[in-house]
């Protein structure tokens, strides 16, 4: 809503699409024309399909797509329900996928354009309780590093976007499961608590957010991966050290499998 609000109000044209569109009735009859809304689940997929191709026909060029659908569980690995595991993968993973599918033959028709994927510091860290909304974020930074590869020869970039906590209102809308005390007397108990305690706060000013997005188009710079927020900064950087840490004290066990006769070539590489 806010990046959508500061994108209109500067006179851009926003194709915006939700779960639920009356959320933005009063925006639209502000802006009138300039607001494309339609509704839109994007583990849809052929709804997906329908909705973007009817967005660039109607627009008749985007510049930029924000890729943006999210839910979460907030649970144990073990407490979350088939269902809930379910709809955290078909909506972080493949429906952010569908999105980028669907809008790369009309990006590539253009010869231009970016995407924006929103992910979050959950997508290089791990913490306890959101096990499978890492599987999809991990997921979707995989996916989005092949793709970024792939398309910047036809003058699309891709951007990921790593936004710390911050009061959204998106954690009110975090699913749960019935706690298993076996779980709640270690980590993911723990973290419950801190949550719970305001031990770990909302840092992160959301209007500022949608201003580095803005920002960030603004200023041509593509890179792939941008971290807003301190926590983000903090925990992507601690994870990613304590990462290559672990990767570098495997070393010797690494090389050691390598069939003998590139045992030269491995030497050499690594001297």
């Amino acid at each position: 809503m806010l990046l959508t609000r500061r994108l209109l109000d500067r006179g851009d044209r926003v194709a915006a699409t939700l779960r639920r569109p009356e959320v933005l009735d009063d925006l639209k009859a502000e802006h009138g024309d300039r607001l494309w809304v339609r509704g839109l689940d994007v583990t849809d997929t052929d709804r997906v399909r329908e909705v973007v191709d009817a967005a660039f026909t109607e627009l008749g060029a985007i510049d930029v797509v924000v890729n943006n659908a999210s839910y979460a569980v907030f649970a144990a690995v073990e407490e979350a329900t088939d269902a809930q595991i379910r709809q955290v993968i078909d909506t972080n993973l493949v429906g952010s996928i569908s999105v980028i599918r669907a809008a790369l033959p009309h990006l590539r028709a253009q010869g231009r354009g970016r995407i924006l994927q929103i992910s979050t510091a959950g997508g290089q860290a791990a913490f306890p309780n959101f096990g499978y909304h890492h599987a999809a974020k991990w997921g979707v930074e995989g996916f989005c590093e092949t793709t970024a590869a792939e398309i910047a020869p036809l003058g699309i970039d891709l951007t990921i976007v790593e936004p710390g906590a911050a009061p959204t209102g998106f954690g009110s809308a975090l699913a749960t499961a019935p706690i298993m005390p076996e779980y709640d007397a270690g980590p993911a108990g723990d973290v419950r608590r801190a949550i719970a305690s305001g031990a770990m706060p909302l840092v992160n000013d959301p209007d500022k957010i949608a201003a580095a997005l803005v920002d960030l188009v603004d200023s041509g710079r593509t890179p792939l991966r941008l971290p807003l927020g301190p926590d983000c900064y903090r925990e992507v950087r601690n994870s990613l050290l304590a990462r290559l840490a672990e990767h570098e004290s495997h070393r010797d066990t690494a090389l050691s499998v390598a069939l003998d006769r590139y045992a030269d070539l491995v030497a050499a590489e690594y001297a």
